[in-house]
């Protein structure tokens, strides 16, 4: 077994310690076996914690061996869930200056899209694809322009437009605002 004892009995936060050798083998510490990324990929659909670590060099290399699995996924022949154009817009943000805030609106994205993820599924089930979908993006989307309003003012905007002024700014963050509200009511609407 994979370490599903370990992360019962163990107290909370604790993370198994997984090792990974030269010669490509990863040794699960809580369980004293040699386990593979399949084993990995089941443990974080199981919500264990795990750090993968270079025997060698006590290196943490979770960053590397997560991509290793997400790559083994895209590749096993499956349904691929990174479309091209989003791998494109990605890779486009290596070396860009919203590279930074990059990772904390992934993870706000794929957040919110877990937490809606029951509403969205039902949704989909009733036959009302589209809507929820469709707002999830729009907020998604208005978030990422206003955060490149606040990083880089006028980039998120046409053009033509005239840069907001600092005034404005807090109201465009209150439209947002009150448009996720409003989305959040929707789809516990659609959830009852």
């Amino acid at each position: 077994m994979v370490g599903r004892a370990k992360a019962a009995s163990g107290e909370a936060g604790d993370a198994i310690t997984i090792k990974k050798y030269a010669n490509r083998r990863l040794y699960n510490t809580a369980s004293s076996s040699y386990i593979t990324l399949e084993d990995l990929a089941k443990m974080v659909r199981e919500n264990v914690e795990f750090q993968v670590l270079d025997a060698k060099t006590g290196d943490d290399i979770t960053h590397q061996i997560l991509t290793q699995i997400i790559m083994d996924e895209e590749a096993s022949g499956g349904q691929q869930m990174l479309p091209v154009s989003f791998l494109r817009q990605l890779i486009g943000m290596y070396g860009n200056s919203m590279q930074a805030m990059m990772p904390s609106y992934l993870e706000a994205s794929m957040t919110n899209f877990r937490e809606n993820q029951s509403k969205i599924r039902e949704a989909f089930e009733k036959g009302i694809s589209a809507t929820p979908f469709a707002a999830l993006h729009e907020t998604n989307m208005a978030m990422m322009r206003a955060a490149a309003d606040v990083f880089m003012p006028g980039m998120g905007k046409a053009k033509d437009k005239p840069k907001p002024s600092a005034a404005e700014a807090p109201d465009e963050i209150a439209a947002l605002r009150e448009q996720m509200a409003a989305m959040q009511k929707k789809l516990d609407e659609l959830g009852k």
